[in-house]
């Protein structure tokens, strides 16, 4: 699937929700994706045991590196990303969890305007991304399948986002590669760093948009390592004004709405069945 985006996965100590991820990642993504696990000596032995036994019977083509020794978030993600050159990947949490055709509605919303350097899905958790509700965390989907298919019928309008959000965002590489990466000296979470590095991309004219027609669940919210709040602040002084701006204005809530409408018809079809998939089984 040489047209889809690469997924960059960096694992995370919680066993658990790897064991999820990778589950929902298999049933989502169509086969032969290329999606590279990559282990910043993050993942405990039941986390590697969980990666290995998954990267025997996935059906994408999927590769898993682990540093001998820890080098930080965003030093790491850094690494993969300057691996990948100027091509377009997606950059998935770990506790994430994707709905079924998530990655080709990405990857659609790059194709549909050049401006676009970085593209969000809907999240239960994703902040300014988030639904059912702006700015709360709420319980992951539990009709994923009705859910995908209502953000699949959404007309795709790609509104323009504060910044980027990190349960799951598509980086156009040539943009990535103009703004030259994330910056590893600063921060020490990619959660910070990315969202850095979307404010850059804004600041050079490109557009940090949301993909409406896809959706990644999360357990919750991702955080920022010590200190990056406050480089947050001092580098980007208009930032928390324009997001609590963004959060009272709430220019997203016809289309929340929408999508619950959406939601709520294929809930209440007589042909219901036709939406129904299997639920992704955690490897064990």
């Amino acid at each position: 699937m040489s047209d889809l985006p690469i997924v960059l996965l960096p694992l995370g100590a919680d066993e658990d929700a790897l064991d999820a991820c990778l589950a929902a990642l298999d049933a989502a993504t169509p086969a032969g994706t290329p999606v590279w696990l990559a282990d910043d000596a993050q993942a405990g032995p039941r986390g590697v045991a969980v990666a290995e036994r998954w990267l025997q019977r996935t059906r994408l083509r999927a590769e898993y590196t682990r540093r001998p020794r820890p080098i930080g978030e965003a030093a790491h993600l850094q690494e993969m990303l300057q691996v990948c050159g100027g091509a377009d990947v997606v950059v998935l949490a770990a506790d994430a969890q994707p709905l079924p055709g998530w990655l080709a509605q990405l990857a659609a919303c790059l194709a549909r305007d050049p401006s676009i350097a970085t593209a969000t899905p809907w999240c239960n958790a994703g902040e300014v991304a988030g639904w059912p509700r702006l700015g709360e965390i709420a319980p992951p989907p539990a009709d994923p399948a009705w859910t995908a298919q209502a953000c699949a019928a959404m007309s795709p309008q790609h509104p323009e986002l504060p910044a980027a959000v990190a349960h799951a965002v598509a980086l156009r590489g040539s943009a990535r590669l103009r703004a030259g990466g994330l910056d590893t000296a600063s921060f020490g979470s990619w959660y910070a760093a990315l969202l850095d590095l979307s404010l850059r991309l804004s600041g050079l004219g490109w557009r940090n948009a949301l993909c409406e027609t896809a959706f990644v669940a999360r357990g919750g919210e991702g955080g920022m390592a010590e200190g990056d709040l406050d480089v947050l602040a001092a580098r980007w002084p208009a930032w928390h004004r324009r997001l609590a701006d963004f959060l009272m204005r709430d220019p997203l809530h016809g289309m929340r709405e929408r999508l619950q409408a959406l939601h709520g018809q294929l809930r209440q079809s007589p042909q219901d069945d036709l939406f129904d998939a299997p639920a992704a089984e955690p490897v064990r």
